[in-house]
């Protein structure tokens, strides 16, 4: 049987779609593109937006048009966060926990056609184990380590949807990224929903981890995926400053750059901290990149509020900004705050946010005209290669080298979004 599969949302998401494309193709389902005519349709989705949950039911909807006789599968968020959902031609429906156990639901759907809606009443308290065994060509690898979330920011859904902090066995995150080492891949990325907490529920720490990993023989990167700025603590950031293994970019939500927006918001810092704890990090590592989320339009910010997180932004010298308009989320705190924002209010700082996120990019880009980096190759497309350096600068590089190759370059212009590279090394074999 053929399988499609689509993935919403986050990195999380991402590695769960793949955990679930691996045990169907070991279970002898054959993987093919979602767009194809298939008999089954997997939809990962994702809530943390109305966009998001809109998105969500879109894809469903294409899904079932596109093959009215085949088996519709929707997990995740989105499910979860809606968990009285009922939409015609779905025929199962997972939340957050029992992704594990795809196989034997669709064989239970295909032996007697009737729906199946596998929604805990509660998420359980032990990490649910995905191990990816089916290793493909590929460059950057995700391990999931950890799932849940416990900071309840007011704005957020994702403690409901997600449960409480679970994290996956040291042991079993060391023998993953040895298997993944092993297969080729030179890039390992640590995804989880609160990565910073990880051991909470173990007795471990992010810490004890990160050392673990870091002596894996024949790691060449390791990548922090998104963390907050509290759980960057001084062991940590210890290993940032004696491992160059670990990547020279970090993923810092911000969320808001005025104190009082923090505040409303549940966040654990106010602007302060973060500052001392960016230069911290910059004492450590002068050049690093520092990308960040920032939401605006929560209820009750203002003009003065706003233009406090544009002058925080510029000050903090992001590299970039992910930015969301506030949407309301139902059953969180926020949703019920007064002095919601207009829509177009949000729609014009949003634009006038991201307008800032292009301009300090680019000038972080420029840092590094005329250096020599190394760009991990991840695709080759028209004559050109195309890759990641540790910073996360994107490299556009003339001629076809092999994926999956670190190749040495000089960085010679910026066309935005790709900074340029020249290959340095001329006995590196192009791609015949």
């Amino acid at each position: 049987m053929k399988v499609g599969i689509y993935t919403l949302g986050c990195k999380v998401n991402t590695y769960e779609s793949e955990y679930v494309a691996d045990v169907l193709e070991n279970s002898g389902y054959t993987l093919s593109e979602f767009d194809d005519i298939c008999d089954i349709y997997i939809i990962n989705t994702c809530t943390v937006t109305n966009q998001s949950d809109s998105k969500s039911r879109k894809i469903i909807h294409q899904a079932i048009r596109r093959n009215p006789n085949a088996c519709i599968v929707a997990m995740g968020c989105f499910v979860e966060a809606n968990k009285e959902i009922v939409i015609d031609g779905v025929d199962i429906l997972i939340g957050n926990q029992n992704k594990s156990k795809i196989v034997s639901l669709i064989q239970e759907y295909f032996k007697t056609h009737q729906p199946i809606r596998h929604l805990a009443c509660e998420l359980g308290t032990e990490f649910e184990d995905m191990e990816i065994k089916n290793f493909k060509e590929r460059t950057r690898a995700f391990v999931k380590i950890q799932d849940g979330c416990e900071n309840f920011c007011t704005y957020c859904i994702i403690p409901y949807v997600r449960g409480k902090c679970r994290s996956k066995q040291r042991e079993t995150v060391i023998r993953e990224i040895m298997d993944l080492v092993v297969h080729g891949y030179q890039e390992i990325v640590l995804t989880g929903i609160h990565i910073g907490n990880y051991g909470v529920d173990l007795g471990d720490s992010f810490y004890q981890l990160l050392q673990d990993i870091l002596r894996i023989p024949g790691l060449k990167r390791l990548r922090i995926s998104s963390i907050e700025v509290t759980e960057l603590t001084d062991p940590v950031l210890s290993l940032l400053e004696e491992n160059d293994i670990i990547c020279d970019h970090l993923h810092i939500p911000l969320q808001a750059g005025s104190d009082s927006i923090l505040k409303a918001m549940n966040r654990k810092y106010d602007l302060d901290y973060f500052r001392h704890k960016l230069e911290n990090i910059r004492k450590i590592r002068p050049n690093i990149s520092i990308s960040t989320d920032i939401i605006v339009g929560f209820p009750g910010e203002d003009e003065e509020m706003f233009q406090q997180t544009l002058d925080h932004a510029r000050e903090f010298a992001f590299t970039k900004i992910h930015v969301f308009p506030y949407s309301i989320r139902k059953g969180t705190p926020a949703s019920q705050f007064p002095n919601q924002v207009d829509g177009m209010v949000k729609k014009k700082r949003s634009h006038l946010l991201m307008e800032l996120s292009n301009e300090l990019e680019e000038k972080y880009m420029k840092r590094f005209l005329g250096q020599k980096v190394l760009v991990l190759i991840e695709q080759n497309k028209s004559g050109f290669s195309f890759g990641h350096t540790s910073n996360y600068l994107y490299v556009k590089i003339k001629g076809e080298y092999p994926t999956n190759s670190m190749v040495e370059v000089c960085l010679t212009d910026v066309n935005y979004p790709c900074c340029i590279g020249l290959v340095t090394n001329d006995k590196m074999l192009l791609k015949v």
